[in-house]
């Protein structure tokens, strides 16, 4: 652990990374701490207000949106749902993918054949695409977009954990505890899945900027979580028709979906360096 504090230390790319990351989620707590009556209800009085504005005793630090909603506090709410559902959907799809993939490689023939094309028929179809289809039928919703998002997501981990899986049961250590009598319960559990969880983590990294992107995108589209929860995506639908005369409400939402976009694939990036020098 010490080691990988260490190595960590030394990225000035991986510590920005985390840095970033950290901002967004102090953003979270703030909404769990703050009150959401000023990022939900209308104060029509209040309208547009550009940052740094103080009105009625209160400083308005990202300025207001046209029904007087206050910009930071929208935000935060939204960071908070962005990072629930980046990571919930990115577990629940590296669940299913990784214990798909192992099954897959280690039993080969027929279940092998049959995952694998049930995954190029998934493939076949554009994330996004489906997505939509899919939220479309069933609605929008918190836990609709996590179970999408994460469902639609487990072909990429099922594939590169069934080539991992490939490689590695034609080693020693497993062609000798299969000779043993290791049943293929231990050897995955024992054997498998400790060599490839470095894969799963990295993986997993960069999904977790993708999925809050896939996010963000659905909710600009109105098939996000719906409701009156504010989410990034949501704010830059609304604020389209006022990029001319209030900046503040398309450039701060759009910040924080790049900064935390960006956080994420700066970890991820020295992760896959650390884990595998010779990259994937």
């Amino acid at each position: 652990m010490r080691g990988f504090l260490s190595a960590f230390g030394r990225s000035p790319a991986a510590v920005a990374g985390l840095v970033l990351i950290l901002l967004m989620a102090a953003m979270a707590v703030l909404a769990s701490w703050s009150s959401p009556v000023g990022a939900i209800q209308a104060r029509v009085e209040d309208r547009l207000l550009p940052p740094l504005a103080q009105k009625a005793g209160a400083l308005h630090w990202l300025g207001t949106d046209p029904l007087g909603r206050d910009v930071l506090l929208r935000l935060a709410i939204g960071a908070r749902v962005s990072l629930l559902i980046g990571t919930s959907a990115v577990v629940l799809g590296g669940t299913v993918g990784t214990a798909l993939g192992l099954t897959s490689g280690y039993a080969g023939g027929r279940v092998d054949r049959l995952l694998m094309r049930i995954g190029d028929m998934q493939l076949a179809f554009p994330s996004v695409l489906l997505a939509l289809a899919v939220l479309a039928v069933v609605g929008p919703g918190l836990r609709n977009v996590i179970l999408v998002l994460g469902v639609s997501s487990w072909v990429t981990y099922a594939r590169l954990v069934r080539a991992e899986t490939l490689s590695l049961k034609e080693r020693e250590y497993v062609l000798a505890a299969r000779a043993m009598g290791a049943s293929p319960g231990r050897i995955l559990r024992h054997h498998l899945v400790p060599n490839v969880i470095g894969v799963i983590i990295v993986m997993a990294t960069f999904s977790v900027a993708t999925t809050i992107l896939a996010e963000s995108g659905l909710s600009f589209l109105g098939l996000g979580v719906g409701g009156r929860t504010p989410t990034w995506g949501v704010m830059l639908a609304d604020a389209r028709e006022y990029m001319a005369e209030a900046w503040w409400l398309t450039a701060f939402p759009g910040l924080a979906i790049l900064v935390t976009v960006l956080g994420v694939n700066l970890v991820g990036d020295w992760l896959r360096d650390y884990l595998d020098p010779r990259g994937y």
